[in-house]
């Protein structure tokens, strides 16, 4: 798995970091760009791959037994062996191969998963000590393909859920497309903007609670 960071040369930290500074100076909340590798290691994946290639091997020696003339030269025991390795092959494949293992994995899990993470995200940053609930995380899971952004309270009883629609396909499109810092930094940049019109003043005494870089991690 590719890690976060390698993504994000050190010039496109720095362009995060001075974007998220120049929203925060216009309002009085706190941007937190979080991105990490992946929101889970998905064990259901290794089942549903060995299951799946169990069954296929099963499926076909069936069909050739029962609906071909064909002589298959396997006694009972030689095709429960040739089970039982494809049944781990198939595991080995959904957990390691990025590409069938999102296959292997449902939507809704895949959400949840990063919904999960992001809240622990947000919890582990202290999003929620910003003294008037300003806190805004966006979060990126590269694996899932994903963007889940969380407004502490002083945020959301403002800015309703179809507001960070917007931003979020900011975000994925700019994953699909290879360029995920440019993504992250328009990102930044609407939520400034959508705070200042939805009156979240910066106060006479603000300060920089938060920390302005991207934070990384691999899980």
């Amino acid at each position: 798995m590719i890690k976060p960071e390698s993504l994000f040369s050190e010039e496109d930290k720095k362009r995060i970091a001075d974007a998220v500074k120049e929203a925060e100076s216009k309002t009085s909340g706190e941007i937190v760009p979080f991105v990490v590798g992946q929101s889970d290691s998905y064990p259901e994946a290794w089942l549903r791959g060995a299951s799946l290639a169990g069954f296929l091997v099963l499926f076909l020696f069936s069909v050739f037994h029962l609906g071909t003339d064909w002589w298959i030269p396997f006694r009972i025991s030689e095709v429960a062996l040739i089970t039982i390795v494809a049944f781990g092959i198939g595991g080995l494949a959904g957990q390691f191969i990025p590409t069938l293992r999102r296959g292997l994995i449902p939507d809704a899990m895949e959400q949840q998963r990063v919904d999960e993470r992001a809240a622990l995200a947000f919890l582990d940053e202290e999003i929620f000590k910003t003294r008037e609930r300003t806190g805004i995380l966006i979060f990126l899971s590269l694996f899932e393909r994903r963007v889940c952004i969380i407004g502490d309270e002083g945020i959301n009883k403002l800015v309703k859920t179809e507001e960070w629609d917007e931003i979020v396909h900011i975000i994925v499109q700019s994953m699909k497309s290879g360029a995920p810092a440019d993504g992250m930094l328009e990102a930044i940049w609407k939520c400034g903007h959508l705070l200042e019109r939805q009156g979240v003043e910066i106060r006479p005494d603000d300060t920089d609670e938060l920390d302005n870089t991207v934070r990384f991690s691999d899980k």
